[in-house]
């Protein structure tokens, strides 16, 4: 097994230990993210999504299968199983990954999954309704974005609060 196979499995495996640390040492400094949801995300933004996804997960359970890399790229599939926070539903998320890497480590991240087929499932009626609309996927986009922001906010409150604690 090459090293950025064996980068990909470790990646998941940490995820599904909701390990954050692990996952984020995945990934190289001048890493790039990219999904459906949190759009553009530069490599702080990113490490700080797994960590806030992983602190935050609900009966969370995650499969992945069809890993495959050479020396420069990489992918596989990924299944997320867990319950909506906003909702209290079920969903079941079935994404398709991307990778490139660079000095050992994953440089671009890219997720792809039907945005609305995971609407139709965290909101039910109404993600039925209007899951395909840009309204509702530009109000979860922006949603999941200030989420992001408010916990990156809290964790470097948390972080300076420690500091002065030494």
């Amino acid at each position: 097994m090459n090293d950025n196979k064996q980068l990909i499995e470790k990646f998941y495996t940490a995820f599904q230990k909701l390990d954050w640390r692990s996952m984020q040492e995945c990934y190289h400094e001048e890493a790039f993210f990219y999904d459906p949801v949190f759009e553009d995300l530069d490599a702080p933004k990113a490490k700080a999504m797994w960590k806030m996804l992983c602190l935050q997960a609900k009966d969370l359970t995650i499969e992945f299968s069809k890993v495959e890399a050479d020396n420069e790229y990489g992918s596989c599939h990924w299944k997320a199983s867990y319950l909506f926070s906003k909702t209290g539903r079920k969903v079941v998320n079935r994404i398709k990954a991307h990778f490139k890497f660079h000095e050992g480590k994953i440089i671009e991240h890219m997720d792809d999954f039907d945005l609305y087929k995971w609407s139709r499932q965290a909101f039910g009626p109404s993600g039925w309704a209007l899951g395909w609309s840009s309204f509702l996927k530009n109000k979860i986009r922006t949603t999941a974005k200030s989420n992001l922001g408010k916990f990156m906010n809290q964790e470097l409150l948390h972080d300076a609060s420690t500091e002065k604690l030494k």
